[in-house]
């Protein structure tokens, strides 16, 4: 910025966003002293080196206010999880399945685990079929990402909002 600049000729953008063209240094300092704005490296990389005649601080302001304000529109998105066992009872399965809506309904991730205890993991059709109902009842509502893997003795799913 001003005086921070080494290039001896460097290509200068007024205030406007008129191109003036390739000037020496001290010309484009002189130009924007002239108008009372600031001389400001825009592109250093380039040959010349681009500069833009502006008020630097105003620009520094507008880009932090347009920093804050696209944070705030920003969505997290969290990932929450349900765990399963293939001998689910049917009331514990409709009370998971609430949670489920709801979790997605609100625009969170959902990690479906069923997790094999014992003898229960040489039956993993089981497994499959409650994992094959849970998706068929949210299919409307939810989709997976990928498809259900075994990861030691649990089976995960990972769903997400149709929407997205």
């Amino acid at each position: 910025m001003n005086r921070g600049i080494t290039a001896v000729r460097v290509l200068v953008i007024d205030e406007n966003g008129d191109t003036l063209g390739a000037l020496s240094r001290n010309e484009a300092l002189d130009r924007a002293a002239e108008v009372s704005l600031d001389l400001v490296e825009v592109s250093p990389n380039s040959d010349p080196p681009v500069c833009r005649i502006m008020d630097y601080g105003r620009f520094r302001y507008e880009s932090k206010k347009k920093k804050t304000e696209a944070k705030k529109n920003q969505k997290v998105v969290n990932i929450k999880e349900i765990k399963l066992t293939p001998n689910i009872g049917e009331h514990d399965y409709q009370v998971k399945m609430a949670n489920l809506k709801k979790f997605i309904a609100s625009g969170d991730k959902v990690k479906v685990t069923l997790r094999f205890r014992g003898r229960e993991l040489s039956h993993k059709e089981l497994g499959e079929k409650l994992i094959d109902r849970v998706l068929q009842e949210c299919e409307e509502f939810a989709k997976p990402e990928d498809l259900a893997k075994m990861e030691g003795k649990q089976m995960i799913i990972t769903l997400c909002s149709v929407k997205i």
